[in-house]
């Protein structure tokens, strides 16, 4: 296809804030998937073990989201196809093309699998605390609500949605941080200052691990088809991107933040521990406002987590990108059916969590570095490759998760044989 030459800002002429809010759409998707009962769960215990001193970690990872999701979206508009056709197409040894593909196809739609079991656990988890109904009842509920939600093949209803839901977490979690008070020098040191506590490394790639997230890779550059179509969009979708992801990682922050100011030092199972220590400051509102949040963060990912891996499947063995597709349609039930069926179980959803984020964990450095290929690959980008700065970012980006992957697998595999 041809590739048409790059635009000057100046044609698409100045913006208003409120021009930028409206644009909002597939990077509200994305952050919507990776703030997820996972993410309140690791934030709060980040906090609760090591107060403000891993909130670098969190920009790093907003930061690296932003770095890898724009070359994701700028891809999808100037192309016009999905990350899983670049994958396929980019490598001509079948070893190394069919390797990838399957690699792909089966370490992402696992992940999404366990993802969506333990999204269901925590978004259960928020209705319950306040119903006291069984979670085990509640999980798989919600997913038949999210399955025929799916089936709907509506895009833009999802979209909405989501947008929704990341407005409520805001309200929620970033209303409790200003009620706690936090000493502003401390955290801006923690922001601003990388440091690594003792026994904190497992806590840092788990928070890289909840935020960068390899499906959203995929889904990005497939969602972003729906709303933009041509070169001169790429300015709109990049605000997209910046201004949802960022708003992700101030809820995030807020979690720990929030952790580190009330429960430093406390043993934390869930999110949900946070209404504890905001007892004295909310009263009877802290455990109504933590599970409004954490319903919004399970079911904000939960209906993500299907959405990714059918979108995956789907690109990668070149199905199209259709939602009314019945095989998307299979793979999306298939990942949901899966979350049900662990959710009535009840399964610790904190076990179910942190396998997703070591596949996570396995799975990123390869994508990240395969996306670095594509994206400078000229026969499919033309004038539109990776910058030189893109380059070195992503690069920065791509080595230190390889070296955080790395020592998650380490530590997996030594755990497994002690």
């Amino acid at each position: 296809m041809a590739i048409p030459n790059r635009i000057s800002n100046s044609d698409s002429g100045k913006r208003t804030w409120k021009d930028r809010l409206n644009i909002i759409g597939p990077g509200a998707i994305v952050t919507a998937s990776f703030i997820g009962p996972g993410t309140v769960t690791t934030a709060t215990r980040a906090g609760a073990s090591f107060g403000f001193a891993l909130l670098w970690a969190i920009v790093f990872s907003i930061i690296a989201t932003i770095v890898l999701q724009e070359m994701t979206g700028r891809l999808g508009i100037i192309t016009r196809k999905e990350l899983g056709d670049a994958v396929r197409e980019q490598f001509i040894n079948p070893i190394l093309k069919y390797g990838s593909m399957w690699l792909v196809i089966i370490a992402i739609s696992v992940g999404c699998a366990a993802y969506m079991a333990g999204d269901l656990l925590g978004t259960s988890l928020g209705i319950s605390t306040i119903t006291g109904i069984p979670t085990n009842v509640l999980g798989p509920i919600v997913g038949v609500i999210i399955l025929f939600l799916g089936l709907s093949g509506s895009y833009k209803l999802i979209e909405k949605l989501m947008i929704f839901l990341i407005v409520i977490m805001s309200i929620t979690f970033i209303t409790t941080m200003f009620m706690t008070q936090p000493a502003i020098g401390e955290l801006f040191n923690g922001t601003f200052i990388p440091n690594i506590p003792p026994g904190s490394i497992i806590m840092i790639i788990a928070l890289i691990g909840t935020t960068v997230v390899p499906y959203n890779l995929f889904l990005h550059a497939s969602n972003v088809q729906e709303r933009w179509n041509k070169p001169s969009d790429l300015k709109d979708s990049r605000w997209d991107t910046i201004i949802s992801i960022c708003v992700g990682g101030l809820i995030t922050a807020a979690v720990l933040i929030t952790a580190g100011a009330t429960i430093k030092g406390m043993e934390i199972q869930s999110g949900a521990d946070l209404s504890l220590q905001l007892e004295p400051i909310m009263g009877e509102w802290a455990l109504i406002f933590i599970s409004i949040g954490l319903f919004a963060a399970g079911l904000s990912s939960a209906l993500a987590a299907p959405l990714g891996a059918a979108m995956t499947v789907s690109s990668v063995l070149k199905w199209g990108n259709n939602m009314k597709d019945k095989r998307f349609k299979i793979v999306f039930v298939i990942i949901i059916s899966i979350g049900i069926i662990c959710s009535a179980l009840e399964l610790n959803p904190l076990s179910v969590l942190l396998f997703a984020q070591a596949l996570n964990g396995i799975l990123l450095p390869v994508i990240a570095i395969t996306l670095l290929v594509i994206m400078n690959n000229k026969k499919r980008l033309g004038n539109y490759t990776n910058s030189l700065k893109a380059n070195i970012i992503g690069g920065i980006v791509a080595l230190i998760c390889t070296g955080l992957g790395t020592y998650s697998l380490v530590d997996a595999i030594l755990t497994f044989l002690n």
